[in-house]
């Protein structure tokens, strides 16, 4: 387990910042944190406690002798070795073994070394490494290619597989999907839910975090709390504290009226001073509710185009790429039209970009017919914009350069619907955040207004609030919309079509996203280990025989989740309904005893729930376990 107690941290020293305030929480063996909260409010500081990188001004963070920690770095991975020799240094129990057998051993020490590599897996690590660069997207040639051959973003995504093949006891994560296309996102969503150890995971991918993670740790005021469930669940809950605060503080309001109102009246009265004078000490006895609050959502607004006739373009067996030789995109028959929500899916490799740079312009058709509108206009959004900004410059320089003949307070108020007010407008580039720039980015590209809007991964590095703020900007957009992400949440609310880049032409896809997910799954089931294949009636045989064994071992287990599930949802019920009774004005008539037992059993009521959600936790995570070693 670990434990964080009584933590407080500071930016910059004795007087600086506070980010942590005397907070404490607890992460047990096999937990699945979602870490959430604001940009900025100290997330990754942090992950950087937890791994020893910083030390706390004050407190603990107790860990387990020997305990495995694994950190995604933020640095990729560089040299002339091979993405799969990275991923297979990671486990450095396993290297030092190996080493150790190539230096010619005593015969003793070479049958510690041999059982100790069954022990750990070791002959199958090949394959297993394997398997999870190709999940995230590194095909067998990429996986024998030199890290040096490859991009930044796939470099990252060997860093990534590394961490997870070497199955630390605690895994921290601090936005994994950054460099990952949607079916790379959901490799990774599947495997971090049959995780056997702990993890925490900053992310502000919902979909990832509701579908990953069973409890959220939420970050604000320099305190860490705890909630039961993924993100959504998490929402609602922090919701339903809310406003029971709310009526709590309406409640005490009144009762500090009351209270004055009768001091104001009787303390000039002799006969009523010894009254008064009570009052006035419950008055000053009367603490004000500590209300939770919610920073402001950030707003942005693209500016509205004029949109051309229908259709923006049409294509019809047209061809495209970077070589007419070799085209990389063929038989595309498409239509674009002025109010069109389209996703791009496919995996990295397929050509999403080159579709997308053939409908901004930036390619040519090699072949067919390509009907473009004269009055069409493309910003794009892509990654690399934001790595070429000019760190000195600030936000205002840079938009002021592509409007030089717009007044300057047009240019501000230009950058004030995309969140920069006058403090951060003004300042270079190289102080503001990630999101910041993202933000930045989006202003810059849309500049002119453009009739067609081309989103390469929009959403890496905002937060939350930001990434509902762009569905909302992109909702009132009056110009077509086409979206690449990994997203999922993002795609769900934006795109009103699919359209799947696949085996060298990019189609129509006519099912939704949850039929493309289910797809995905199917498709990328790990397939079984090498080995002589038995003959398929008496594979079917062992299959079934297996299954069945599967389910017998695993029906008690079913059995006690089903009960816990039952039990939390029963007595979360009850509590929902005693809180509506505590809310309720006068709901105990002045009847102070009464009011007592109610507040027992909701305190009771927290207490069974804790106990029936952590039964089944620990239910469910048997199962996920038993199920993940069959199919290993």
């Amino acid at each position: 387990m670990l434990t964080i107690s009584g933590l407080t941290y500071r930016v910059g020293g004795r007087h600086g910042r506070m980010l942590f305030n005397e907070t404490s929480a607890q992460i047990p063996e096999g937990s699945k944190i979602g870490l959430v909260g604001r940009n900025g409010i100290g997330k990754s500081t942090l992950l950087d406690l937890i791994r020893g990188r910083l030390a706390p001004d004050d407190g603990d963070i107790f860990l387990p002798r020997d305990y495995r920690i694994g950190f995604l770095a933020q640095e990729a991975p560089s040299g002339s070795g091979t993405p799969i020799a990275t991923v297979l240094a990671a486990d450095r129990e396993r290297t030092r073994l190996l080493a150790d057998l190539d230096n010619n051993p005593a015969p003793e020490r070479i049958a510690e070394i041999e059982a100790r590599l069954d022990t750990i897996g070791a002959r199958s690590a090949p394959g297993r490494a394997a398997r999870i660069l190709a999940g995230l997207g590194l095909d067998a040639a990429m996986q024998e290619r030199a890290l040096s051959h490859l991009s930044g973003g796939w470099r990252m995504r060997v860093a990534l597989a590394a961490v997870l093949f070497a199955e630390p006891d605690l895994l921290l994560l601090d936005e994994p999907t950054n460099h990952l296309d949607l079916e790379a996102a959901l490799w990774l969503e599947r495997f971090l839910r049959r995780y056997r150890h702990s993890f925490v995971l900053v992310s502000h991918d919902r979909q990832l975090l509701n579908a990953a993670t069973t409890t959220t740790l939420h970050l604000a005021n320099g305190k860490l709390t705890s909630y039961s469930g993924g993100f959504d669940q998490f929402l609602r809950t922090r919701r339903e504290a809310m406003a029971r605060q709310a009526v709590m503080a309406k409640r005490q309001q009144q009762e500090r009226e009351r209270l004055e109102g009768f001091i104001n009246r009787f303390r000039a009265k002799a006969s009523k001073a010894r009254q008064a004078q009570s009052r006035m000490r419950a008055l000053e006895k009367l603490e004000p509710v500590a209300m939770m609050t919610d920073q402001a959502a950030p707003v942005l607004r693209l500016p509205q185009p004029v949109a051309p006739n229908p259709p923006l373009l049409s294509m019809e067996k047209v061809s495209t790429g970077y070589d007419p030789e070799k085209p990389i995109l063929s038989r595309l028959d498409l239509r674009l039209d002025p109010d069109d929500r389209i996703a791009l899916l496919g995996r990295n490799g397929n050509g999403k970009t080159t579709f997308a740079r053939l409908l901004a312009g930036r390619l040519q058709a090699f072949s067919g017919q390509m009907t473009r509108s004269s009055k069409v206009t493309c910003g794009f959004f892509a990654q690399h914009q934001i790595e070429d900004m000019h760190p000195a410059q600030s936000a205002y320089d840079h938009l002021q350069a592509l409007l030089p003949d717009t007044p300057p307070e047009q240019v501000r108020t230009r950058l004030g619907t995309f969140g920069f007010g006058q403090d951060k407008a003004l300042l270079p580039i190289g102080q503001l955040s990630g999101g910041e720039r993202a933000r930045l980015n989006l202003a810059l590209v849309t500049y002119n207004a453009p009739s067609l809007l081309i989103l390469d991964e929009p959403t890496n590095h905002l937060d939350m609030e930001t990434r509902e703020a762009l569905v909302t900007a992109i909702e009132e957009y009056a110009g077509a919309v086409v979206l690449v992400s990994h997203d999922w949440h993002l795609v769900e609310l934006v795109a009103d079509r699919l359209w799947l880049v696949e085996n060298g032409t990019v189609r129509p896809f006519e099912d939704d996203l949850e039929a493309y997910r289910k797809r995905l799954l199917e498709r990328d089931e790990p397939e079984p280990e090498r080995g002589v294949a038995p003959s398929p009636g008496d594979a079917r045989k062992a299959a079934r025989r297996d299954a069945a064994e599967r389910r017998r071992e695993a029906e008690p287990l079913r059995r006690k989740s089903r009960e816990a599930e039952a039990a939390a949802s029963r007595l979360a019920a009850e509590q929902q309904a005693l809180d509506e009774t505590l809310a309720a004005p006068n709901a105990f008539g002045g009847r102070g005893d009464a009011l007592t037992n109610a507040l027992k059993r909701r305190a009771e009521l927290a207490r069974l729930i804790e106990e029936a959600e952590a039964a089944w936790l620990a239910a469910e995570t048997a199962l996920e376990e038993m199920f993940v070693e069959a199919r290993q």
